[in-house]
């Protein structure tokens, strides 16, 4: 069956390399797995509980922002190189005088989100095994 969420199609677009899992939270946080283990939402849910969560004056306050180029938007990084969050454009208002400030701000408080709910909508098991 195909997927319909159109979260994980973008998702899909911006992940490189088709043998990576990851696993998406409800409010657009994918955590990306590079040594999947036997269970794939539990551990992305332990790497999301400790890297996450925002503490304002730490690492985890921190953010960069990339401009997709194989789907509409953004992705924020943070203090966990495999913890990434999706800013669609409808998400930020076109007259933001800083934009790189807006996105980054919107995908850190989405991760932040995130984090505290640990709700996940989507996996994506690439184990060959």
């Amino acid at each position: 069956m195909a997927e319909t969420d159109p979260l994980v199609v973008t998702w899909r677009q911006i992940i490189v390399g088709d043998e990576k899992s990851w696993v998406l939270f409800k409010h657009g946080t994918c955590v990306i797995l590079v040594e999947p283990g036997d269970d794939l939402a539990e551990q992305a849910v332990a790497v999301l509980r400790e890297f996450g969560p925002v503490q304002p004056g730490s690492p985890s306050a921190d953010f960069g922002t990339i401009t997709l180029e194989s789907a509409p938007g953004w992705v924020v990084t943070g203090h966990h190189s495999d913890v990434l969050t999706y800013v669609a454009p409808s998400e930020i208002s076109q007259e933001d005088d800083n934009l790189n400030l807006a996105v980054g701000l919107t995908g850190r408080s989405k991760r932040d989100q995130d984090a505290r709910d640990l709700t996940i909508t989507h996996i994506e098991d690439k184990r060959t095994s």
